[in-house]
């Protein structure tokens, strides 16, 4: 007797999203340098009839939060852990922007091993890692 394969748990997150007819999820990667950029691909996807998530703090710009250093560094560190289970929640990377920094090339580079399509807003930047 043959028993069916147990989903991984990627399969499991797709299932789910099919069972709930979820839309598309699209996340945004790109310095936050672009967060007005990020705002305006967020309304175009959303018209577009897309779950978008972003990142959520821009830590270029002074707030209290991140206004002492050692706490701004930790801060960093769960801030690209929380952006890389974005990215494994998400259908999609859109990229925005017309420059790619170290953080954004890791996360296209993390995107692609898992298979997930990548789009620019400026194609002219993708690594092509």
């Amino acid at each position: 007797m043959s028993y069916p394969q147990p989903l991984t748990p990627e399969e499991g997150i797709a299932d789910a999203k099919r069972q709930l007819s979820l839309p598309r999820i699209v996340v945004i990667c790109g310095s936050t340098r672009f967060m007005s950029e990020m705002v305006e691909a967020d309304l175009r996807e959303t018209i577009a009839g897309k779950i978008v998530v972003k990142p959520g703090c821009d830590m270029k710009s002074p707030h209290e939060l991140w206004s002492d250093p050692v706490e701004a560094e930790a801060l960093k560190v769960r801030l690209d852990e929380l952006h890389r289970a974005k990215i494994r929640l998400a259908d999609e990377v859109l990229v925005v922007g017309g420059y790619i920094g170290d953080s954004t090339r890791a996360e296209i580079s993390y995107a692609r091993s898992l298979g997930k399509p990548v789009r620019f807003t400026h194609p002219e930047v993708d690594p092509g890692v």
